[in-house]
């Protein structure tokens, strides 16, 4: 006896009791849950607070100006800089870094989603004659295709795919302050290396007038010789000091060169594209700094940001890693054509479609999602422990050149003073000596003091603007944090 077809009621019933058993697997697999244990609850590290670092909460003066070196009042500094930000290798790898972040992210995101897909198949196959295919099919060959739509879904009910997106976003996000912090660092370098060879330009200036007063010298104790008043000691001395100053001339010559050459590589240039770049140290205008540091200093550090951001991707992680523990469900569906022989592929009777929920459980995994648990809970545990330290170090850095520049300031007043003294006893002897009252020897010999205290001088207004220059970077150098924008960018 034939049997009949199923009636469309009896199809339904069969899809109910499908529905049926499909709710009671997944009750209990939610009684099993607790199956697979995730261990005893870790207690991560404890992120450092401003307070404890001694930042005052009410101080707003923190912030360094944006495009702070402009502050110097140097035209060729501030091209210099706008070129080094623009065509500068390391900057180009940190913007590449950054937007591979984002794309993760974004392939996070759209992983999240249902998703659907379109397949056109098309096989033409002989059949073996002794298979499990039966006559008229087996040992002829035949044409057959498929065309079928698939769509499926895995709904978050425990948070995976949320912190998964997350975690993938904060990784974006402290990629893009890393990409700031290093902007800050190549400007700070290069207006660094702009001042290295602004004090080797002004120190050549001062050898120069040495060489012109030792060669004085020289001539006037060869005339005291012949007279003479003076020995051939005082001469030969007077004559070893002239080439002795023409290599210290030499020696910053080629100082000047390399400082030229490592500031064109800084800007992205030729090592050889700035060999004529003469700055001028009295022409680089000392920048305001702040009195006292405040607590916004951590929100306006790149580096400290980007480690923030990665404590908060690693705390994802971790609950990432929890919702390993709880039920995996999807649900799929499909609907399409399949026939053997192309001619009958899109008939009505071809038809085939189906649904497919599925529930996947840990039950005994032999302490993997354990393991992996504990894994993400030491990354969380390091990132704040390096999210501590650049904590400290951004504190430290800020502390030490405000702490510097305070005491530099003492310094400059008791070098004015010795200047002063210096130059005051070079015109008493330039008087004396036009009063005949002494010798050109003497002359000469309190200009040595003279220059003596300019070669102090150049060193210590280098040092000056060199150590504001680390304030700014260390300030952040006027950035404000805009990594919440990678939210927008990530969903698109």
């Amino acid at each position: 006896m034939t049997p009949t077809a199923p009636t469309p009621l009896s199809t339904r019933s069969a899809f109910a009791a499908h529905l049926a058993v499909s709710a009671i697997a997944l009750a209990a697999a939610l009684f099993l849950v607790g199956c697979a244990n995730p261990g005893p609850s870790h207690t991560p590290l404890t992120q450092t607070t401003p307070s404890a670092l001694g930042l005052n909460a009410a101080a707003t003066e923190t912030a360094a100006q944006p495009q702070w070196w402009k502050t110097l009042g140097d035209e060729q500094l501030n091209t210099l800089i706008d070129t080094a930000l623009q065509g500068s290798p390391s900057l180009a790898v940190s913007r590449a870094r950054l937007e591979q972040a984002v794309a993760l992210s974004q392939v996070r995101e759209a992983a999240n989603g249902p998703q659907a897909t379109l397949g056109v198949d098309a096989t033409r196959q002989r059949y073996t004659a002794n298979g499990l295919v039966p006559a008229p099919i087996a040992g002829n060959t035949y044409n057959s295709g498929t065309v079928q739509a698939s769509l499926s879904w895995s709904p978050d009910f425990f948070g995976q795919h949320a912190a998964e997106l997350q975690a993938a976003l904060g990784q974006a996000r402290a990629a893009q302050a890393d990409a700031a912090a290093a902007a800050n660092t190549l400007a700070a370098q290069v207006g660094r290396s702009y001042v290295a060879l602004a004090r080797l330009v002004a120190q050549r200036d001062v050898a120069q007038r040495a060489l012109a007063q030792r060669e004085e010298q020289r001539k006037l104790t060869q005339e005291r010789t012949a007279a003479g008043l003076d020995s051939q000691v005082e001469l030969t001395q007077a004559q070893g000091a002239v080439p002795d100053a023409r290599t210290q001339i030499e020696a910053l010559e080629e100082q000047i060169t390399l400082a030229r050459r490592q500031l064109a590589v800084l800007t992205g240039q030729a090592p050889d594209a700035l060999l004529t770049v003469t700055p001028q140290l009295t022409a680089l205008q000392p920048t305001a700094v702040p009195q006292v540091l405040g607590a916004d200093l951590l929100g306006r550090r790149p580096d400290v940001v980007a480690a923030r951001w990665r404590v908060e991707a690693a705390t994802q992680g971790v609950n990432s890693a929890k919702s390993e523990f709880y039920p995996n469900i999807n649900i799929a569906a499909f609907i399409g054509l399949n026939s053997l022989g192309l001619d009958h592929l899109f008939n009505t009777s071809s038809r085939q479609m189906g649904v497919s929920p599925a529930l996947r459980l840990p039950i005994f995994d032999g302490g993997r999602l354990r393991a992996q648990l504990g894994g993400r809970a030491a990354e969380l545990d390091a990132a704040i422990a390096q999210y501590n330290g650049a904590v400290l170090d951004a504190v430290k850095e800020a502390g030490d050149a405000m702490a510097s520049i305070q005491s530099l300031t003492r310094q400059q007043a008791l070098q004015d003073d010795a200047v002063a003294s210096a130059e005051k006893a070079y015109r008493f002897a330039q008087e004396r000596y036009r009063a005949g009252l002494g010798n050109y020897l003497l002359v000469l010999t309190t200009e040595s003091q003279v220059l003596a205290q300019r070669r102090l001088a150049v060193d210590l207004r280098a040092r000056q603007l060199d150590t504001r220059l680390q304030l700014m970077k260390a300030l952040g150098g006027g950035w404000t944090d805009d990594t919440a924008t990678l939210q927008t960018a990530a969903a698109h």
